[in-house]
Order: C-alpha cells, then structure tokens, then sequence
C-alpha cells in the first residue's frame, strides 16, 4: 500500500489542476461596508496581507497564530507554501518544505520549548509536521492495519485535531470519512467514524478539540457540504448536531466564550461560484451573527431557518483565524488567488 514519494507528487500534481479550474478572477475584498449584526459588527481592513509577485498564492486554505503573535497562513502555491504575517499583514517570513500542492489543513501546536505545524496535504495522501522554520519533523501516511482502505490514494486527510496531552486525530474528509487517532507519541492507535460510525461523505472537512469549562473535551466538527456540526466524544461517538441550514461549514475556531465558522458558499456545489460568510455562534452554537451574511432567524421551535450571503465580500471562506484584539482573518479557497482578508471588529 505504500506509494513512492515519486508517484504521489506526479499523482498530486495531476489532481491538483482541478483547484486551478473551479474558481475565476475576483478581486480582493475592499468594501467600506458594515458586516454582520448585534453585538459582532466588521469592516474590512483594506490592503492587508496582500504581498507582491515575489509571494503569490494558489488557494488559501489554514490559518494559524503563533505564540509571538505572527499569523501563518497555508497555501497550495509550491513556491512558498507557508506563508508568515506580522500584524500589520507584512510579510515576516516563507518557506516551502517537500512541496504540497494540495496544502489544505493547518494546526499549530506546542512542541518542546517551541511551535511545530501539522500540515495535511490532499494529493500526497499525508500528514506532516514540521517546526515553524521548516524543518520537517514527522510524517504520516495511511496506517496499513485500518482495513478499511483498498488503496493509499482512497486515503485525502483534510484536517487534524489536537489534544493537550499530545494525541492527535486527523479527518479523513476528502477520502472515506473515518477519523484515526494518534498516540503522543506519533502512533496510530485506531479508526473511528466513517459511514458505520455515522458519519457522511462530503462531511468532516475540519473541526477543533473543544475543551469544556469543566476540562472536558470533545471533538468539533465543521460538516462541510452536510450543512451542520457534529459533536462527538472522544470515542467517536456522536453527541450532538447543530444544522446550520445554507451554510456550508469548513472551519470553526474557537472565540473566547464564543466561535466563528467559515461558511465555503451559500450554494455549494450546485454552484460553485456562490459566495460564502461567517457566522458567530454563541457557547451553545446558536447563531448570533452571520457577517457578509443574512441575519440569523430562528422560529417558534427554535429551529434555523437557512441563511445566504447578502454581500459580496468573501468568495469561498475556507478558514477563519479570531486575533486577541477582536479581529477577524479569513482564508479562502478557489477565490482568484487572493490574500486573506482580514475584518476589524466595530
């Protein structure tokens, strides 16, 4: 089952002309306009993170902070994967490692005295870690005792979860929908999820380790083209859905007492040059916000009815990064190779 490192770039590089023709040219986002409602309110910040032909970007795909405060952004552009900003959107540093040309998920974690990344990557059907300079410090292939795959390339990991403790989870949502945890140590220590366990294709495209405040933990998940959030326990098991009805959830991050989700397109995949939003969600997941999107409307049984994006601000928000000081950053896939965009809360 193992691929060469050979093969798997001339297979990634093949699969991954198919991000060059999803999207078309659009602009970056400049507008003046007031986005979202009630207490949540944003403007974008005009120019920010835009760099010059020396650091171009394909799609935009994760976001991280690091403990100094410099924002990383993942991008599938081989020249320079890994993109640093300052706070001011200037460029800080880049590198690339082996070349990811389907760069998708992005976590920062804490590693000995230091940083270290977990990057999936699509098309090389892997997960990598390395330190915040470059250096590559694991990798990750499809575990060959799942027996749930006929082939490594059936395996498309899109994100990865972390716990405090050092064990890990990484989604499967490109390929066959299961969840496989990893030990601290970097060993694989089971397969959870996947259709048997519940879970839909097109669904766990990312997600976070929620810590309650009572310790415990859960994992959350952004259920993409499924329209809603799963909530399941350490184990797999499922706990709760949250429907999020015309949106269209790849990444929900974490926002003090609250969190912000990057809703892909109103419209996805039926159209794939809708325009997404973000919605804020209160501690319960209730919807308080949707910025550059419908205002959130529940009926008499409490239900969600569907939301739209009513500004055409973002194209396909992909994820979302919350700052210290209120502000948002937003990445976005196939959207004409624009930078992140990042709002000023108001």
């Amino acid at each position: 089952m193992t691929l060469t490192r050979r093969s798997l770039l001339k297979n990634a590089l093949l699969a991954g002309a198919w991000y060059g023709a999803v999207g078309r040219s659009f602009a970056q986002a400049t507008s003046p306009e007031v986005l979202g409602q009630g207490e949540f309110k944003y403007r974008v910040v005009p120019g920010w993170g835009v760099l010059d032909e020396k650091t171009p970007v394909n799609d935009c795909h994760g976001l991280a902070r690091t403990a100094d405060g410099q924002i990383v952004l993942l991008t599938n552009h081989v020249a320079n994967n890994v993109i640093f900003y300052d706070d001011a959107g200037k460029l800080a540093h880049k590198w690339t490692g082996p070349k990811f040309p389907g760069a998708h998920g992005l976590a920062l974690v804490p590693w000995k005295k230091s940083e270290a990344l977990f990057i999936t990557d699509l098309n090389l059907h892997s997960v990598f870690k390395f330190s915040t300079f470059g250096e590559q410090l694991g990798e990750w292939h499809l575990h060959p005792n799942t027996g749930k795959y006929a082939k490594e390339t059936d395996y498309r990991p899109s994100w990865t979860l972390h716990r405090a403790d050092g064990e890990f989870y990484v989604l499967d949502g490109y390929g066959k929908d299961y969840i496989l945890h990893y030990a601290a140590d970097g060993s694989f220590k089971r397969l959870l999820g996947g259709p048997e366990g519940g879970i839909v294709h097109w669904g766990p495209h990312g997600g976070i380790i929620d810590t309650a405040a009572d310790g415990a933990e859960t994992m959350l998940i952004a259920m993409s083209d499924q329209q809603y959030l799963l909530r399941l326990d350490l184990d797999g098991k499922k706990l709760a859905q949250t429907d999020l009805p015309g949106g269209n959830p790849r990444q929900i991050r974490r926002m003090g007492e609250h969190y912000v989700v990057a809703h892909l397109a109103d419209n996805w995949p039926k159209d794939r040059n809708s325009r997404g939003f973000l919605s804020i969600l209160d501690q319960n997941l209730r919807v308080v916000s949707n910025i550059a999107g419908s205002a959130p409307i529940y009926d008499t049984d409490g239900k969600l009815l569907p939301m739209k994006h009513t500004a055409d601000v973002f194209l396909h928000p992909h994820d979302v990064l919350a700052n210290p000081d209120g502000s948002l950053i937003v990445a976005q896939f196939a959207s004409g190779k624009t930078y992140p965009i990042k709002l000023e809360r108001i």
